[in-house]
């Protein structure tokens, strides 16, 4: 073999050995799992409690009949403006008329009682008036016994026109009920408002008002100035809801707008909610606990209508500048023992040697020297992306913050490889 021949060869395998060690170092450096890496870093946190419900007036009122009749005269409509005082609709007064009229006659006659035994009460008061004063000229003139009789008769004319005063009084009270029925048959506004609901129409019958009669309703008048969001709150939420506390409140018939609002009434009690469907028992295995939140709308938007669907994010906490990781970042694995990590600090070594107890335990995967390191944390508020952090990590320090599926199978001390923009595209390109 000539020299030339012998340098060629060395060539190639120089080349050879130059490929493999190229290809070595491209395996290396993806070596690892995948993850994206994000830096710990400080930001403004609002935290909500979402509760879905319904649009109401603040004040409502149903009008039932207290008497019943035909309708003979309704003076609205469904949707029309009423002042308080206002006529609504007029029930049949005929047959109340006619009540007035008997009662009227009654409180007469009474009347003409009292005034009859009041002259029969006077007229034996002056007759035993004449029997004294025969007795007192001339005592044999005048029995006990007729003295005594004339006494007796004015103790009953007194007792008589004791009578025919509660007659009298009997039959003015009957008038007056009378009276206040006939009144009734005329119905007015009590509120100043706007009909929402109109259940009867001119020649129907209205009944007498029951609670458990719902078709004694005659109309509905609510206050439209001043509307209510009344949403649903899970009981896990409900004790970081206070009286006071600001929201948002969207309603469905007006899309992409957010109305502004505060809490001025959180329930004491539950409303319960079965998750199942159909006809079942009453138990409480398989029921969500809610309870309900008043929002009170800052600014009502014309056209607002009762029973709307609305949704309301209550702001619950607010942290201005709070040292804060990302939703997906914070994962729970089994406590136990943990090497210390460099560059720790102290707060973060104490929940460390406390996590080691027994349980599970909440932390991060922290990035040192390319391999991914648990670190227990503990979390503060949660906003719409981000925890807050209370202890466990400082400003600066890189995290992994995704995707979800590394962070599940992440075991601490794993090596991994940070998802650059290139890496991602290159990724893209290759699944295409």
């Amino acid at each position: 073999m000539n020299r030339k021949a012998k340098t060629t060869i060395v060539v190639v395998v120089v080349a050879f050995i130059l490929i493999i060690g190229g290809m070595g170092l491209k395996g290396g450096n993806r070596s690892g799992i995948s993850v994206r890496v994000e830096t710990v870093t400080e930001r403004d946190l609002i935290a909500t409690v979402t509760g879905n419900g319904w649009v109401r007036p603040r004040r409502s009122v149903d009008l039932q009949a207290d008497i019943m009749g035909r309708i003979t005269r309704l003076w609205v409509r469904e949707g029309d403006s009423v002042q308080v005082g206002q006529v609504l609709l007029q029930i049949d007064p005929t047959e109340y008329e006619a009540a007035v009229s008997r009662a009227q006659a009654g409180v007469s006659e009474s009347e003409a009682r009292l005034a009859q035994a009041r002259a029969n009460l006077m007229q034996a008061e002056r007759a035993l008036e004449r029997t004294k004063t025969i007795a007192a000229r001339d005592p044999d003139l005048v029995s006990e016994q007729e003295l005594e009789d004339a006494l007796t008769q004015v103790e009953i004319q007194r007792t008589l026109v004791e009578a025919a005063s509660h007659g009298v009084d009997m039959a003015r009270a009957a008038l007056r009920e009378a009276q206040d029925k006939l009144g009734k048959t005329t119905i007015r506004a009590p509120i100043d408002g706007v009909v929402t609901r109109l259940n009867v129409e001119e020649g129907e019958t209205a009944i007498v008002g029951t609670m458990n009669n719902p078709g004694s309703l005659l109309l509905t008048i609510s206050d439209l100035s001043v509307m209510e969001a009344i949403v649903r709150v899970d009981e896990t939420d409900v004790p970081a809801l206070s009286l006071g506390d600001s929201a948002g409140v969207r309603i469905d018939a007006f899309p992409r707008q957010t109305f502004s609002g505060i809490v001025t009434e959180i329930a004491h009690s539950s409303v319960v909610q079965r998750r199942t469907t159909g006809a079942t028992t009453a138990s409480t295995q398989g029921q969500a606990i809610d309870f309900e939140v008043v929002v009170t709308l800052d600014s009502p938007p014309p056209g607002l209508r009762p029973d709307l669907s609305a949704t309301a994010e209550i702001v619950s906490a607010t942290r201005a500048d709070a040292l804060s990781i990302p939703i997906i970042s914070l994962t729970v694995r089994d406590r136990g023992p943990s090497e210390p990590i460099p560059q720790e600090d102290e707060a973060a070594s104490a929940l460390a040697e406390s996590a080691a107890d027994d349980g599970d335990q909440e932390g991060v995967f922290i990035v040192r020297e390319g391999k991914a390191r648990f670190v227990p944390v503990e979390v503060g508020i949660a906003g719409a992306e981000h925890f807050e952090v209370i202890s466990g990590l400082g400003k600066g320090d890189s995290i992994v913050a995704g995707p979800y599926e590394a962070i599940r199978n992440l075991r601490d001390g794993q090596a991994i490889r940070p998802i650059t923009s290139q890496t991602r595209s290159r990724e893209l390109e290759g699944s295409e």
